[in-house]
């Protein structure tokens, strides 16, 4: 990931270690914290691509987008691919609401089957995914905050066939202090919550190659 005023191009398929670059006027602080995410092993679903970083909302920035795909026995709602993005934005003077130098902008969108869309509380439970991402060991979030958003569609006329659909759109803001890749680590966690996976048991590391 080239990391100056944005990043460069995708690189689909490439894992982080063979993209993840700096330009030499790059702040030693971001660098590392470049080099941690490059470093951070995920779940064999979580398929990460990199993308240009908005370039106007601090002077450092690297995004990546991800798509998992859900558990084939978690019912139809799972068919389409839970897709998310992550974006590590870098001020080395800081921003007064970021209450640091660093803030993470996520988002996740994932298609759910219309009984678990139709819960009156599914948008509190997503937000529950967001905490309980954010609660594992080694991360260390302030400043959390966010929105969950449910889309329901109902087709009529010539496609009333089609079954209904119920989207969760999660985002997901938070300071990060320490590993940026246990950051990176928590919102993929959260992809893979939404997508329906099973957690990793306890004391088992994702050996997946990282992408």
């Amino acid at each position: 990931m080239s990391a100056r005023r944005s990043t460069t191009a995708s690189h689909p398929g490439r894992t982080l270690r063979r993209v993840i670059t700096a330009d030499a006027d790059v702040p030693a602080e971001f660098v590392r914290a470049l080099e941690q995410l490059r470093d951070r092993r995920l779940r064999p679903e979580v398929r990460l691509t990199e993308i240009p970083a908005p370039a106007r909302i601090a002077p450092y920035a690297v995004a990546l987008t991800a798509e998992v795909h859900g558990d084939e026995d978690a019912g139809p709602g799972h068919e389409e691919p839970t897709t998310g993005r992550f974006v590590l934005l870098h001020d080395p003077a800081g921003q007064e609401a970021w209450d640091g130098t660093f803030r993470v902008v996520s988002l996740v969108r994932a298609t759910l089957d219309p009984e678990a869309g139709a819960d009156p509380l599914l948008c509190e439970a997503a937000w529950t995914w967001v905490e309980d991402a954010l609660a594992a060991p080694g991360v260390d979030a302030h400043a959390v905050g966010g929105t969950v958003t449910r889309v329901m569609s109902q087709s009529f006329g010539a496609l009333e066939e089609r079954p209904a659909e119920v989207e969760v759109e999660i985002r997901a803001s938070w300071s990060p202090r320490g590993d940026a890749g246990a950051h990176l680590g928590a919102w993929a966690t959260l992809l893979c919550t939404a997508a329906g996976l099973p957690p990793l048991p306890d004391g088992v590391t994702a050996l997946g190659r990282r992408r």
